[in-house]
C-alpha cells in the first residue's frame, strides 16, 4: 500500500492538530510532515504571547499524541512527533508575530526595495508602529516584504521605549494614519 502524498497528510491532520494546540492554549504556527527513512516526522511549531517553555512543549506533545491516535491510517506507519517553538529567525508575517516582537529590534525589507532597522512598537490589524532613527513610523503590512527580529545582548534604551509607548497611545486612539509620524 502506498502512502498518501505529504500535502494530503498535512491537509487531513491540520484541523485536528490546530484544534488540539488551541485547546492547550497555543497557536499553531506550522505543521509539516517529512519522510525520514521508514518513519515520518510530524513537526508542529507552536507559539503564544507569553512564549513557549519546555513544560508547554510536553503538554502539547501529550495532547497531540492522544489526538493523533485516530490518524494511524493517514500517517501510514510509524512516525516521530516533534513539537517545538519558532526560532528567533522566524519571519514576522502575521500581526500576532509583530505583537509578540514588541520592543524588539527588527530588520525590515520593504517592497519598494528599502531596508529599515527599527524597534517594534504596537501592532495593529493592518500595520505596525516602528521606531526608526529616532522617528516613529507606521508601516502597512502590505509594504513589508520580509522582517526578522535581530538578536540584542542588552536592554533597549529607555528613551526608545518611551517613544514607542507614545505610539501605543496614538494606536489606541484609532488614529489610523499610514504615514510617518514624528514623536
Amino acid at each position: 500500500m502506498s502512502s498518501p502524498p505529504r500535502d494530503e497528510i498535512v491537509a487531513h491532520l491540520r484541523p485536528t492538530v490546530s484544534r488540539t494546540v488551541a485547546e492547550v492554549g497555543f497557536d499553531l504556527e506550522e505543521l509539516d510532515v517529512q519522510q525520514s527513512g521508514r518513519r515520518r516526522q510530524l513537526r508542529v511549531i507552536i507559539d503564544a504571547d507569553d512564549g513557549v517553555g519546555l513544560d508547554d512543549i510536553a503538554r502539547v506533545s501529550r495532547a497531540l499524541s492522544q489526538a493523533l491516535e485516530e490518524y494511524d491510517h493517514v500517517l501510514a506507519g510509524p512516525y516521530t512527533l516533534e513539537v517545538t517553538s519558532p526560532g528567533v529567525d522566524r519571519p514576522l508575517t502575521r500581526s500576532r508575530h509583530w505583537h509578540r516582537a514588541r520592543n524588539r529590534l527588527a530588520r525590515i525589507r520593504l517592497t519598494d526595495g528599502g531596508e529599515l532597522l527599527g524597534r517594534v512598537g504596537p501592532a495593529e490589524e493592518t500595520g505596525v508602529w516602528v521606531l526608526v532613527d529616532g522617528r516613529v513610523r507606521r508601516l502597512v503590512y502590505g509594504d513589508i516584504e520580509r522582517a526578522v527580529v535581530e538578536v540584542e545582548f542588552q536592554q533597549p534604551p529607555a528613551e526608545e521605549l518611551v517613544k514607542l509607548d507614545r505610539a501605543a497611545d496614538v494606536a489606541a486612539e484609532g488614529d489610523g494614519k499610514d504615514t510617518e509620524e514624528s514623536r
